[in-house]
């Protein structure tokens, strides 16, 4: 099963339009990472052969819901898949939680593990994508944005001059509400999730954000199909490639 996943993966990676040309970095799995691409480690062909910045994802996925939210599992071999990372060429990370509430112990929680697990990839030399997913079915989304904006603005006042953060989260309510967030001199950027959305959704709600650019992983593999032709597959991954280019360029 591995290997049939890391075949559908390099088939996406060594697709002409997946490339620097329109897409900045890619989150990896430690699977992937530790395999190689033309006898190369994945992570080095994507940078040297394709220009783009890779990341790996850390966590070890979600404990049970508390206060409304589902904080990340311990990740007690951290340090270790750090080390790993850095030996491979990463240039970060990328970690995710989920808030389902607007419950304010609950998202205090989330933000507060976030960087705090993203101070110690900080100090691995890597650079950590926080990932506070607002769930988008949550009748409180709006509010729970609110209460998150305000909660990360602090995390980010709270960072030293030369420890800087990625932040991705769920499209939002309100237009441009984490503006605040991108203009942040300790946030590199701030991209989103589709989180459930379909790729043409997103790419509506994404496209009135100002700055916000996408960091889709479902909307960019739908329309992909294992038993595709090269041809077909080439040409819906592009086709898809250049739809959420066009979203995170506007307005």
């Amino acid at each position: 099963m591995h290997e049939m996943v890391h075949q559908m993966r390099t088939r996406i990676i060594k697709s002409p339009s997946f490339s620097g040309d329109k897409i900045v970095g890619v989150i990896l799995f430690e699977n992937t990472m530790d395999r190689e691409i033309e006898g190369i480690p994945t992570g080095q062909y994507i940078w040297e052969k394709k220009g783009i910045v890779p990341f790996i994802k850390c966590d070890k996925g979600l404990a049970e819901e508390e206060n409304g939210v589902q904080l990340m599992r311990p990740m007690p071999q951290l340090d270790d898949l750090l080390k790993k990372s850095v030996e491979k060429n990463m240039f970060g990370t990328k970690m995710r939680s989920v808030i389902k509430s607007a419950n304010a112990q609950g998202i205090k929680a989330i933000v507060s593990q976030q960087f705090a697990v993203g101070k110690q990839i900080i100090e691995a030399g890597l650079c950590p994508i926080l990932e506070p997913e607002v769930s988008i079915r949550s009748p409180d989304k709006e509010e729970i944005e609110d209460m998150l904006k305000a909660e990360l603005l602090k995390g980010l006042d709270a960072l030293s001059e030369t420890d800087n953060v990625i932040i991705k989260l769920s499209l939002p309510t309100k237009v441009n509400h984490y503006q605040e967030l991108i203009e942040h001199p300790r946030c590199i950027r701030v991209v989103a999730l589709s989180g459930g959305y379909s790729r043409d959704e997103a790419n509506e709600i994404l496209a009135k954000q100002k700055d916000m650019i996408a960091s889709f992983s479902r909307a960019l593999l739908e329309g992909l199909a294992y038993e595709q032709s090269q041809v077909d597959f080439d040409k819906t991954l592009a086709a898809t490639v250049e739809s959420i280019y066009l979203a995170s360029k506007a307005p």
